[in-house]
């Protein structure tokens, strides 16, 4: 099998590792394959793929996209390195509240399953973190949403001090997760 697939303490996000064949030329993995996720429990169709460059010490987050377009994302990095969150927005859910860290980087080549109904953040550990993500659902800027990073009642244990985070305005300004209202 070309990939290992890793349940978390939230059983739905899953840790994802494909096996690569290194040699001297360098190395050839398979990043994504239908049948072998399906058989894994991430049976989606992914829509876009997007990438970003963050410097060291950006935060960006906790983003999710609303109902009927929630988004499940495939997240790997390409260069660098960083500390992706997975948080469980489904009031439902046994884990709702809860969240999952897991480093991911050009060098462990590891891979985050954030399925749709969770929040995702990203805390770049290295310049020029570059991140590829595909998702299940195109991005819908009326359906965007986000809570705060540093939101109390989640509390997430970013790897860096409050004061050493570069974050946008825009993810500055969300709200805390009691003042918003979600359907998941």
């Amino acid at each position: 099998m070309p990939f290992h697939f890793e349940r978390t303490e939230i059983p739905e996000v899953i840790v994802i590792t494909p096996k690569s064949f290194d040699d001297e030329r360098g190395f050839f993995m398979e990043t994504y394959k239908s049948s072998e996720f399906k058989k894994n429990g991430i049976d989606f169709d992914f829509v876009q793929d997007n990438h970003s460059l963050s410097k060291k010490g950006v935060i960006r987050g906790i983003h999710f996209q609303r109902e009927p377009m929630a988004q499940g994302k495939l997240v790997r990095v390409t260069h660098g390195k960083l500390f992706d969150v997975a948080v469980d927005l489904r009031k439902q859910s046994p884990t709702y509240k809860k969240w999952v860290g897991v480093v991911l980087s050009a060098e462990n080549r590891k891979m985050l399953w954030v399925p749709p109904g969770f929040g995702h953040g990203i805390c770049a550990l290295e310049e020029n973190t570059e991140l590829l993500y595909k998702v299940t659902h195109e991005y819908s800027p009326e359906l965007d949403g986000g809570i705060r990073w540093d939101d109390p009642d989640i509390s997430v244990n970013w790897p860096l001090n409050k004061s050493e985070a570069i974050v946008s305005n825009k993810d500055k300004n969300l709200p805390y997760l009691r003042d918003i209202n979600l359907d998941f």
